[in-house]
């Protein structure tokens, strides 16, 4: 079982799609996108709830692991896995 992934994220995000990529090639078929270019008070949300103004912020489960570069350290430090497949 796949961990529920979120991610807040705009239209024209070069970064979301390669948090996008990076997931799917980790088996996450599902990810629930918020997109924060609609709709100001969703941005505002979104800051409120992880401090950045940035996108793509990303949640795995009730973890906030924060940007693509964030989750891209991850990955390289081998515990994106275990994250996203919790036992």
């Amino acid at each position: 079982m796949v961990a529920h992934v979120v991610m807040y994220s705009t239209a024209v995000c070069p970064y979301c799609v390669m948090a996008e990529r990076l997931l799917k090639s980790k088996g996450v078929a599902d990810i629930e996108k918020v997109r924060v270019d609609l709709d100001p008070a969703v941005r505002e949300a979104m800051m409120q709830k992880t401090g950045r103004r940035t996108v793509p912020q990303i949640y795995i489960g009730e973890t906030h692991v924060g940007g693509f570069d964030d989750l891209s350290a991850l990955d390289r430090a081998g515990k994106l896995d275990s994250l996203l497949n919790p036992t």
